[in-house]
């Protein structure tokens, strides 16, 4: 009797059986994203969008980004716990078209894997769509690819593209900044998807596993890390929404928001304030959450010296006018996220002492941390 015949991709390790199984796991959970603007199935080569709500705009302008969820995968990876990574790649990317101001349209993923498991794909891919659906975002495309050889058989990374809309005398940035606007701190979920090279480096040398209980957080290490990256873009369209988004003049009481990603607290917000102007974050005003706590006492570290790696506990930052801090912070708790006044901005001679500026490349204005944290939960 012949042999039957082999496949060759098969042989070199990529399975495309696998892939299509994949793609069918996750179809209902992509579908759900999709409005009437979205054009087509999933399985294209490109995915469409119908663009012309965007006549409605007297200037439309599109706002692009891109990211990934960084070396927060390999805890996930380690506890073969796959349902949230997405929700952090969401947050990364959509929340930062936000910042300017814009409404999510629509976003694409990409998810590069030594090799296919279904259901391991379609548990990311679900934490996308269902992440996309919460922040009013079409998932419109995707693509995984197989690389044996390249990466481990357990081993993946994702990253994701967004694309939005604004108008252009409604995008928020520096030139809106005024003498004595209120920055507001809007509570993070915990340490998002920035960092985790340290948490690694800390958790490994302890001589912790993942699967260990820890017993500040009443679950694993593991489960513990993953707590996924909180989504504010639609609590924070609605407040554009009910304070107006600064205008030709500023005269809007929502004038800048910076995500507070990589870098920490002080460099993106010196991102989206003007030369010229400064920013004294007073620490008094919260307390880190326990995990900040919980890792800088293992390290043996202070929470000062992670201010430029982790956010500990600021996810977003609203530079808002004066008098509409009230009303920012009363919207924002409403939404379900905490917020409070951090400071104001100055503009001319600051304080004597060093602060935080040009971070990323932008030279915009000075930021630095006062103060001692708080003991108490915020």
């Amino acid at each position: 009797m012949a042999a039957s015949p082999t496949n060759p991709y098969s042989e070199a390790g990529v399975d495309t059986a696998a892939g299509d199984l994949a793609v069918e796991l996750m179809k209902s959970s992509v579908r759900a994203t999709h409005g009437p603007e979205v054009l087509g199935g999933v399985g294209g080569f490109a995915g469409l969008f119908d663009a012309s709500a965007l006549r409605d705009f007297r200037r439309p302008l599109l706002a692009t980004s891109t990211d990934g969820v960084g070396t927060k995968v390999a805890i996930a990876q380690a506890i073969d716990k796959h349902d949230t990574i997405g929700q952090d790649l969401v947050g990364m990317v959509v929340d930062d078209i936000v910042v300017v101001g814009a409404k999510p349209l629509f976003m694409t993923d990409y998810i590069a894997c030594g090799k296919v498991v279904p259901e391991r794909i379609a548990d990311i891919v679900r934490g996308i769509a269902e992440a996309c659906a919460a922040t009013g975002t079409a998932l419109v495309g995707g693509e995984t690819a197989e690389h044996p050889g390249l990466l481990g058989p357990r081993d993946y990374d994702v990253a994701g593209a967004a694309t939005g809309v604004v108008e252009a005398d409604a995008v928020l940035g520096a030139e809106l900044v005024q003498d004595g606007d209120a920055v507001i701190a809007v509570a993070s979920s915990g340490l998002h998807s920035n960092g985790y090279s340290l948490v690694r480096h800390i958790i490994t040398r302890a001589g912790i596993s993942y699967a260990d209980n820890a017993a500040d957080f009443g679950t694993t290490w593991g489960e513990a890390l993953l707590e996924p990256t909180r989504l504010y873009t639609l609590p924070l369209l609605r407040l554009i929404d009910q304070l107006g988004a600064g205008g030709a003049h500023g005269v809007g009481g929502v004038h800048a928001l910076t995500h507070v990603t990589g870098g920490g607290i002080a460099a993106n917000l010196a991102r989206v304030l003007p030369q010229g102007s400064w920013v004294e974050v007073d620490r008094s005003t919260w307390s880190p959450s326990p995990v900040f706590r919980v890792l800088s006492d293992i390290a043996g570290s202070t929470l000062e010296s992670a201010e430029g790696t982790w956010n500990l506990g600021i996810g977003f930052l609203a530079v808002v006018a004066a008098d509409k801090k009230d009303a920012a912070i009363a919207a924002l708790n409403a939404e379900g996220m905490p917020s409070w006044q951090v400071g104001y901005v100055g503009f001319g001679p600051r304080p004597s002492g060093e602060f935080e500026q040009g971070a990323k490349g932008v030279d915009g204005g000075a930021v630095r941390l006062v103060g001692a944290y708080a003991d108490g939960a915020k």
